[in-house]
């Protein structure tokens, strides 16, 4: 392989490994749910209906936000076990979803500072 094209592909392994840690949003909601509890929850399902739960009635979280756990695991659930018709994230929903998590991140931390 020429030196050019490992480099390409090594940068698109760095650049997946980053939107893959993006949507690991639940490290997020983790941080959110330990501030309010000192607790860590184990499981997707945990995290998820607990950060449910404390997000319910908050103004700060809107409803995108709310929902964002649960297609996050949608799209890793897709990259991860997925194959054939339907199996792949296109790069628009990506884009989408990376700019949700950052929203995402941004308001966990506006409401563990408040």
């Amino acid at each position: 392989m020429k030196r050019q094209s490992a480099d390409f592909l090594e940068k698109a392994r760095v650049l997946l490994e980053n939107a893959t840690t993006m949507l690991s949003v639940d490290l997020t909601a983790q941080a959110l749910i330990f501030e309010s509890h000192d607790r860590v929850f184990k499981t997707h399902t945990g995290v998820q209906s607990e950060f449910a739960r404390l997000a319910k009635d908050d103004p700060r979280i809107d409803s995108e936000l709310r929902a964002f756990l649960g297609l996050t695991y949608q799209l890793k659930a897709i990259a991860d076990y997925e194959t054939g018709p339907g199996s792949k994230v296109s790069a628009e929903h990506a884009i989408r979803a990376i700019d949700t998590a950052r929203r995402f991140v941004a308001a966990i931390e506006q409401v563990i500072a408040a």
